[in-house]
């Protein structure tokens, strides 16, 4: 079994982490995900991104709000909520917790 086989849950938790760190910074299109994730490991498809975006939704993370476009039909940009601000201080101090862990396994 490959490395990325292995990972691949990790990697699902974390893509769905990174896109509340990313919706958190502004409001934001999904061209804009898509191309902050562009060059990472964490590199997607509107496809994955679309179906994750609407679950955040559902679960009140996130919520959107439609904008017009200069190139073509409106759009929808995303926006964490308060309960999305909430969760992703969770996640931030889990993330520090479980680095931490990580990191002093090896010393």
């Amino acid at each position: 079994m490959s490395i990325d086989q292995k990972f691949s849950p990790i990697r699902k938790g974390l893509l769905e982490f990174l896109v509340l760190r990313i919706v958190s910074g502004t409001t934001v299109y999904v061209a804009d995900v898509l191309k902050r994730l562009a060059s990472t490991e964490f590199a997607t498809q509107e496809g994955t991104l679309y179906p994750l975006l609407s679950r955040l939704r559902r679960e009140g993370l996130v919520d959107y709000e439609w904008q017009e476009s200069d190139a073509g039909p409106p759009r929808k940009y995303y926006h964490l909520t308060a309960a999305g601000r909430t969760q992703l201080a969770e996640l931030d101090e889990y993330w520090a917790r479980i680095n931490k862990t990580v990191s002093d396994m090896g010393t």
